[in-house]
Order: structure tokens, then sequence, then C-alpha cells
């Protein structure tokens, strides 16, 4: 359950991207950060999602607006989805669900009566000081960019 409030002080995180770096809130210290966490790499709403910010990530940048996307699939399936769908940003893999949790996205869900662990989709835009600024609890999948530029952060 998201307990975390736009104003809260964003959890720091730290993980590995489809290349094996590591990545972690620290790294975007001065910058905005997008964080979205999506269910599977490949599904269709996320890969619909993921689409609409890499086709938008250049005007992105131009704000000044960095992107990360978390989910809970492996670095391997992570680079499957990368090399797909040209995505030019971090996908970090969170297996463990250490990071879906901090953030509050790993929880039950349902579908056709059958109950479930995994992650609500949710964008968190963080600033450069580590604050939440806004949170998409049902970002937009075809126009989710546009819903974040034409937020007020």
């Amino acid at each position: 359950m998201i307990t975390l409030k736009e104003g809260d002080k964003a959890p720091s995180f730290k993980g590995k991207d489809q290349d094996g770096k590591e990545i972690s809130l620290n790294d975007y210290k001065g910058k905005m950060l997008v964080l979205y966490f999506y269910s599977e790499a490949g599904s269709p709403t996320c890969t619909i999602e993921s689409c609409n910010l890499r086709d938008n990530y250049v005007l992105l940048k131009k704000k000044g607006i960095e992107v990360v996307g978390v989910s809970p699939d492996n670095e391997k399936a992570q680079k499957r989805f990368e090399i797909k769908y040209k995505i030019p940003f971090p996908l970090i893999a969170d297996d463990d669900h250490t990071i879906t949790n901090a953030y509050g996205v790993w929880d039950m869900k349902k579908l056709f009566g059958r109950e479930y662990m995994g992650i609500l989709r949710t964008t968190f835009v963080i600033d450069g000081k580590g604050i939440i600024k806004k949170i998409f609890t049902k970002p937009k999948n075809k126009a989710h960019a546009e819903e974040i530029m034409a937020a007020k952060i």
C-alpha cells in the first residue's frame, strides 16, 4: 500500500539496471527524477507506458527530467526489454522487491477474482533534494510523459 505522499522524502534506493550497473537515488542529486514502477517488462500496458516515455525522452531531458524504470524482473528480462523496445534509460531489476516495498508499490492485487502480489503501476517525480513532488497512481500509459510535463512540479 502506497503510504508516501507528495512532500515526503523519497526512500533511498540502490539497484542494478539492465547492464548490471548500480543505480541509486544519490546518482540524481540536483536533478529531477521520474521513477516509474511497472509490473512486467513486455506486458502490454507497461510496454505502452515505457515506449511513451522513450518517445518523449528527449523532451523530458530538455526539461531537466531524468527517467528510471523499476520492475520485479531480473536483469536479463530488463535487458531484453531495453533491446526490443530501444529504451534509452535505466531499468532497475528489483526481483527481491526491496525498492518496490520501500515505495509501497508491491501489494495485493485482484484480477478476475484471483488475488496475487504485484506492482501497483505508479510514478514518483522526485526533485534534486530527494523530495517527492508528484505521485501518479494511475499513469496514463499512452500519454504518461505528457502528463508529467503538464504537472506543476
